[in-house]
């Protein structure tokens, strides 16, 4: 109970639930800090309820009717198979409540307060935490902000309606006859493979030269030969200009290359990045922290901003927006707020895309190594050559190491293909111990598995392939 307007004290406080959060408040109170931890929505941000499980669910559900139409090559054969969309959507709305239950469990479990509602800065040591039905004041030692980002919107294309993001496309009722997605950078692509699987018409618009800008082609050209397979019409090099609207579509106008054309759909889904949530009647402005001209919270290798006390990570602060960037950075912070010198190292931070096949990537590719004057040696091992693949029809992709050639170091690797998601933490441990080539070659991997791949890359680096031919 608040008496009057003076304020509770709390050692932190903690400003959103998701992914980076939701994990700074359990590791502070490991660490022996009372923690108050506020979020207006429900636990686990938009990763758990908005974008990376819900979003999975999907791929998965696509997967699933994809492979029950096309299993003919294993001699199996499935007549009439539908998709009763009401009860995919039940399913992954039920794979969400269990993740964001178990959130809640957690926080509980490790004795933290909870408040439902939004928080406004008095001062640089002074919070309001509010909703509809109390809005006490609390004083804190320590704050960390985590407050993630959303959709950006087109000035063009304002959301509503028809044109929609990320967020709508998780939600939308039916699956639609058609689709435009404006981006094709991973949430674009993902959940437009998706839509296209279960028989939507999907155009996509990139402004660069290839889907996925930030992989190098060779990788995402697989990526685009699938898309082209389940009907997808990807413009590159493209760039909406405007819309019309009616009650039942929408009308796209884009040019490529200077030339007008255009597309009409159901629905436009908008996927062009997000924005980070620094705005709004957070009360940054009056604490006067220091931003960048993008409106991220600038910080040191501890998470630390401008201010001593106050911490920010995730996508309001500089770099990539992933959920799992978002939890390491939360763990360091709160582990500098109990007095530990843990500083960040994102040397082998994972990026991972669920396309059709997945790509994912760690540490140095070999454009970013030979840029930096290094001389590398590649290895380089397809899947269609290795056993297991096969075996699960799943022979589409490969496996690339980067190495230095006068070290034999590992510098990072990359993968497409299926289960790529899975595959890629065998080699952020790699990056992560500073492993060289050899490492990878003498660790006995077991047969027949898809990791086996990852130990002939590093034998073809070394020179010396057992399940390939040598140049």
């Amino acid at each position: 109970m608040v008496v009057g307007d003076a304020s509770l004290d709390i050692d932190l406080l903690v400003i959103g639930a998701g992914p980076g959060g939701y994990v700074a408040a359990i590791r502070a109170a490991q660490l022996g800090q009372s923690v108050l931890i506020v979020d207006k929505s429900d636990w686990g941000g938009v990763c758990l309820n908005r974008g990376c499980i819900p979003s999975k669910a999907l791929i998965s559900a696509a997967h699933t009717y994809e492979h029950a139409q096309h299993a003919d090559s294993m001699g199996i054969s499935v007549e009439n198979v539908k998709v009763d969309f009401a009860k995919v959507q039940a399913w992954k709305n039920s794979i969400v409540a269990k993740q964001t239950g178990g959130v809640s469990a957690l926080l509980k479990g490790n004795k933290i307060q909870t408040f439902q509602g939004e928080v406004m800065f008095i001062n640089e040591h002074e919070a309001r935490v509010f909703n509809d039905a109390e809005a006490p004041r609390y004083r804190f030692k320590h704050c960390i902000i985590a407050t993630g980002s959303r959709p950006i919107e087109l000035k063009a294309f304002p959301y509503g309606g028809r044109i929609i993001s990320s967020t709508e496309a998780l939600n939308l009722p039916e699956i639609p006859k058609s689709m435009v997605v404006i981006g094709g950078g991973y949430i674009g692509i993902e959940l437009g493979q998706t839509y296209a699987k279960f028989g939507t018409k999907v155009t996509v618009l990139e402004g660069s030269d290839h889907v996925l800008p930030g992989f190098e082609k060779e990788l995402t050209k697989l990526v685009a030969r699938n898309l082209e397979k389940v009907g997808v019409e990807v413009h590159t090099e493209a760039l909406a200009q405007s819309c019309t609207k009616t009650e039942n579509d929408v009308t796209v106008t884009f040019t490529v290359k200077g030339e007008e054309k255009q597309v009409t759909a159901d629905y436009v889904l908008v996927t062009v990045g997000r924005r980070p949530n620094t705005d709004g009647e957070l009360g940054l402005d009056l604490i006067n922290l220091k931003m960048t001209d993008r409106g991220l919270i600038e910080v040191d290798n501890q998470g630390r901003t401008s201010i001593p006390h106050i911490f920010a990570i995730g996508d309001v602060v500089p770099g990539l927006s992933l959920a799992h960037k978002a939890s390491y950075e939360a763990k360091v912070a709160a582990e500098a707020i109990a007095g530990h010198s843990s500083i960040v190292d994102y040397k082998a931070m994972p990026a991972v895309v669920f396309s059709d096949p997945e790509i994912a990537g760690v540490g140095l590719s070999e454009t970013e190594a030979k840029a930096q004057g290094i001389n590398v040696t590649i290895g380089k091992f397809p899947y269609a050559a290795n056993g297991r693949a096969n075996s699960l029809n799943a022979g589409q992709g490969f496996v690339k190491l980067v190495g230095d050639k006068e070290t034999g170091q590992l510098l990072g690797g990359q993968i497409v293909g299926p289960e790529a998601s899975n595959l890629i933490g065998e080699l952020a441990l790699a990056v992560e111990m500073g492993a060289n080539l050899e490492d990878i070659a003498l660790t006995i991997h077991a047969h027949p598995t898809l990791t086996e791949m990852i130990m002939d890359a590093a034998e073809g680096a070394l020179g010396h392939p057992i399940h390939q031919l040598g140049k």
